[in-house]
């Protein structure tokens, strides 16, 4: 059985005040001629279907878009909510889609029964468990000694009674004790949201969500998808993609990965002005792209974003890395303050914000501010 996973898509996110659904809509219509191509029999969306609880009207537009297509390939969908979803709106018409092959997991209950697929090997169960909190799992069954996110999934798990002579696959969207995260995601203080990796070891796949760089955790098959687009410069090198997951007996799987190329591409760059510039540098790049734009001049540049929005167009942030960024000095005033002239203060206070010198043409131009200002008050 061929399984298609996919997680985190975050439809209506935007990025440094861009909106990402353009970008959205592209790679999901990619992913759409990936599943026509590769034929899986399921497609797993393992939560964060949305970036919001209550998601803007064109957002759920593009998911009901993406899901219609889904449905007219003739296979089965299995979606969960994740941390950023609203679970009771994600799973209104569940019922109705069920008989359309689209399964949507409601909020979590005490009795998760999983959908059973058949192929030539026989059954596969399809468990489906949305992101929860020990609050979640607690609850429902109040007299469990439920603590931990750990004891809340265990627990949640222990209550499906799993055969497991059968091949068995798990949606769930939680942070697994091991793995990498990136600046996009939401990070609970101390990591007090992990959870241990074994008490997955039921399962001969897990589908997880929750996590946006591509990886697995202790085994091949606990494995987190990652998000089909960049959305953080910390995301920069990572290789998005789809997860194919070839189910074949029990305990043989196979499982490989299909890039997904974004419609823009998120880079950083660095230099001088004048460097980032030139036509020689930015003729070697896609200027269609989201730019981090770190620029290296001692000066400020007067209205540097304007300018350089020209050449780059969708520069979604812009810093400096000087020795003024390297050296942030604390100001302080002291007594002897008192003594100095309004040139001197001024100067004191610019090398303490700069770390350097004003100029001489800063100095003469300084100076004659002050004369007209201290004329001006006689």
């Amino acid at each position: 059985m061929k399984l298609m996973h996919l997680s985190d898509l975050h439809i209506g996110k935007r990025v440094n005040e861009f909106s990402m659904l353009e970008e959205q809509r592209y790679i999901l219509k990619e992913i759409i001629k990936i599943a026509y191509a590769e034929k899986p029999q399921a497609v797993l969306i393992s939560g964060d279907v949305y970036d919001k609880p209550v998601p803007p009207a064109e957002a759920v537009a593009v998911f009901d878009d993406f899901l219609v297509h889904l449905a007219k390939l003739d296979l089965q969908v299995f979606v969960i909510s994740g941390n950023h979803d609203s679970p009771d709106r994600l799973a209104f018409g569940g019922r109705l889609m069920h008989k359309s092959g689209v399964h949507l997991s409601p909020i979590y209950q005490k009795d998760i029964t999983p959908i059973t697929l058949q192929d030539d090997y026989g059954a596969v169960c399809i468990y489906m468990l949305p992101f929860i909190k020990p609050i979640h799992v607690k609850v429902c069954f109040p007299d469990a000694d439920i603590v931990t996110y750990t004891d809340a999934v265990r627990h949640a798990i222990q209550q499906m009674d799993i055969d497991t002579i059968k091949r068995n696959v798990l949606l769930t969207h939680q942070f697994v004790i091991g793995s990498e995260r990136s600046e996009s995601e939401e990070v609970s203080v101390g990591g007090t949201d992990g959870i241990s990796a074994d008490v997955f070891d039921d399962f001969d796949y897990v589908a997880l969500g929750h996590i946006h760089k591509p990886q697995y955790v202790k085994r091949e098959t606990l494995r987190y998808c990652g998000t089909p687009l960049k959305y953080s410069f910390s995301e920069c090198k990572h290789k998005k993609s789809i997860t194919m997951v070839d189910i074949a007996q029990k305990g043989d799987i196979t499982i490989h990965t299909i890039p997904l190329i974004p419609k823009r591409d998120m880079k950083q760059i660095k230099g001088t002005y004048l460097e980032l510039t030139a036509k020689s540098y930015y003729e070697t790049l896609c200027l269609e792209d989201y730019y981090h734009i770190t620029l290296t001049d001692e000066e400020d540049i007067p209205d540097v974003l304007q300018k350089l929005r020209v050449i780059y167009p969708n520069i979604m942030k812009l810093d400096y890395d000087n020795q003024r960024t390297k050296n942030i000095q604390n100001i302080s005033f002291c007594d002897d303050m008192e003594k100095l002239t309004p040139l001197e203060l001024i100067a004191t206070f610019y090398e303490m914000q700069n770390n350097q010198l004003l100029s001489d043409v800063q100095k003469e131009f300084l100076q004659n501010l002050v004369e007209k200002v201290w004329e001006g008050e006689q």
